[in-house]
């Protein structure tokens, strides 16, 4: 009983372990990029994020045009993306059992499987064309990249339903959208909101594909056709040619920001999850 109990307090031991690496982790990267950034932090303070200067000669920076083409660029990627994905995901999950199910939902994972590389340059000869190097080029390229994981996603989450939700909802006469609507979809919602979140987290990150197509213009446009600059992509072009400890210091900051921007629209969307799981029904 005693040999139990030591393994059982070891196994208790290294499972606490595991989990507290996690916040610990994030603490320490939390941490780092504080130390790194406290020159630009001390310099600008808060005004760093509603400036729109950016002039490294003079030593002028702010981040406002790189926080609007990151959430405007991601945004309109899940405008895109979500609706497509979703449908995708209830049409394979709900409606059909064909041969042509399997073959979607392989090619599903092959879009996932490609490089972001190869969708930039896909991006500069398909797409550019059409919306040149724009907020919208990248919010159309960004859809594509993220729909595979909104639909994979979802997907696996309608199929985990159990089925005599299904079957009692047919058996009161509701048709084929009615059982989706009344006995798929509302156990389903947080885990298809998940997925619209976990495809929105690697919009807001998409470095080099948004690099090659968004325009790397640090202005502010209210025409989704004009260039725009994302934070990401800023790190990616000059964050090795940072000349002063101030430039590198700004560099750290809007890395910074990045992460504070993924917390927060991973806190709002937990937030929904459990206002959606608490009623449970989706509103």
């Amino acid at each position: 009983m005693a040999k139990s109990n030591r393994g059982d307090a070891v196994f208790r031991g290294a499972t606490l372990a595991a989990a507290g690496s996690i916040p610990l982790l994030f603490l320490l990267i939390l941490l780092m990029l504080l130390y790194q950034s406290r020159l630009s932090l001390s310099a600008f303070g808060p005004g760093f994020f509603f400036n729109s200067a950016w002039d490294p000669v003079r030593n002028l920076y702010g981040a406002l045009p790189f926080i609007y083409g990151t959430l405007v660029s991601s945004l309109l990627a899940i405008v895109f993306a979500a609706p497509l994905g979703i449908g995708c995901a209830i049409y394979l999950a709900e409606v059909t059992n064909s041969r042509f199910k399997e073959w979607i939902a392989t090619m599903v994972d092959l879009l996932a499987a490609i490089p972001s590389v190869v969708f930039g340059l896909w991006g500069i000869f398909i797409l550019g064309p059409i919306f040149g190097l724009s907020l919208l080029n990248a919010g159309v390229l960004l859809a594509i990249m993220i729909l595979p994981t909104i639909t994979a996603i979802s997907r696996e989450v309608l199929q985990a339903v159990p089925s005599n939700l299904r079957e009692s909802a047919r058996a009161l006469g509701a048709t084929r959208w009615e059982t989706v609507k009344l006995a798929a979809l509302p156990p389903a919602a947080s885990g298809i909101i998940g997925s619209v979140v976990l495809g929105l987290g690697r919009a807001i990150g998409e470095t080099m594909a948004v690099t090659m197509v968004i325009g790397n213009r640090p202005q502010i446009s209210y025409s989704l056709l004009a260039p725009g600059y994302s934070l990401s992509a800023v790190l990616a072009n000059q964050f090795a040619e940072a000349s002063s400890d101030l430039n590198f210091s700004v560099m750290v900051e809007i890395g910074l920001i990045l992460l504070f921007i993924t917390v927060i629209v991973n806190g709002l969307a937990r937030l929904l999850v459990w206002k959606i799981v608490s009623n449970g029904r989706i509103q």
